[in-house]
């Protein structure tokens, strides 16, 4: 005889709870999906004399991009003199990315990055060209001019955690010293009521610069007119936001293309070109 010691033990495992009053299975949440990846794309098109233009551009991008994942220096090419079909040549190679910039300031520029990390395609009044560089020097430059000033506002009987998180970031702001790790601030670790939010961001105000990553999930970035103080918000794949900071730094660093992503860029374009000559 098998002494209770040996039975299996019941009540655990499938099947051995009830399925409910309606006798439903469990439902899980999604998960997530359509993480985005680099794929060659070959642009559909007769190559003869005429796209020369084109294609002797695209091998100075790919140099480009090669050479400042070297140096770190942006370079920039006009396309306003490319003709229609040069130009639909070097839009079909470049294809959309990533990462997505508006800079509001005047002129306003919308930025979209290629499907090359670190190939940004600009286009506003009187704009159109291609930059090369960890992010559009103009991104930097006009990120803090003030599209919403910094304003003083009362405080109300909610406002409790605010006040020292923005003498923290004045302070930082205020002692910024370029190529020095980023000071953050992660909001969604501390204690904070909505009123708290709402009073920071009337102080801070609102600077010149949205950018959008797509990624897996989203990451959306603004710059306050505090100079250097940047909100950065991570939002998974269903668009809920899993973390919210403040961050002190001249670029988010999930913004920058890496040096080894600009000089794998130089490569792909490259590879592109030799496919399509």
């Amino acid at each position: 005889m098998v002494s209770n010691f040996h039975l299996p033990p019941t009540g655990f495992g499938p099947g051995s709870q009830p399925l409910g009053e309606e006798g439903a299975a469990l439902e899980y949440l999604p998960m997530p999906q359509d993480m985005r990846a680099y794929s060659p794309h070959l642009p559909e098109v007769e190559v003869d004399d005429r796209l020369m233009p084109a294609l002797d551009l695209l091998g100075e991008i790919a140099h480009a991009a090669t050479a400042c994942g070297r140096d770190g220096v942006n370079r920039r090419f006009d396309l306003s003199g490319l003709d229609a079909a040069n130009r639909a040549l070097v839009a079909e190679t470049m294809g959309a990315g990533e990462v997505a910039i508006k800079i509001h300031d005047i002129p306003a520029i919308a930025v979209q990055e290629s499907v090359f990390a670190g190939v940004w395609g600009l286009k506003g009044a009187g704009v159109d060209a291609i930059e090369v560089g960890p992010v559009p020097a103009q991104a930097l430059s006009r990120a803090f001019a003030p599209r919403r000033a910094m304003r003083e506002v009362p405080r109300s009987a909610q406002v409790v955690n605010a006040p020292p998180l923005l003498i923290e970031l004045q302070d930082k702001s205020a002692h910024f010293v370029p190529g020095a790790e980023a000071h953050v601030i992660n909001l969604t670790l501390l204690p904070h009521t909505e009123a708290d939010l709402e009073w920071l961001e009337a102080q801070l105000g609102q600077g010149s610069v949205d950018i959008l990553s797509r990624g897996y999930g989203n990451c959306r970035i603004t710059a306050t007119a505090l100079p250097h103080v940047w909100r950065v918000r991570f939002y998974n794949s269903m668009d809920v936001l899993i973390l919210d900071t403040f961050e002190v730094t001249a670029m988010p660093e999930v913004a920058l293309a890496a040096p080894e992503d600009l000089d794998d860029s130089g490569g792909r374009i490259g590879e592109v070109l030799e496919a399509i000559r």
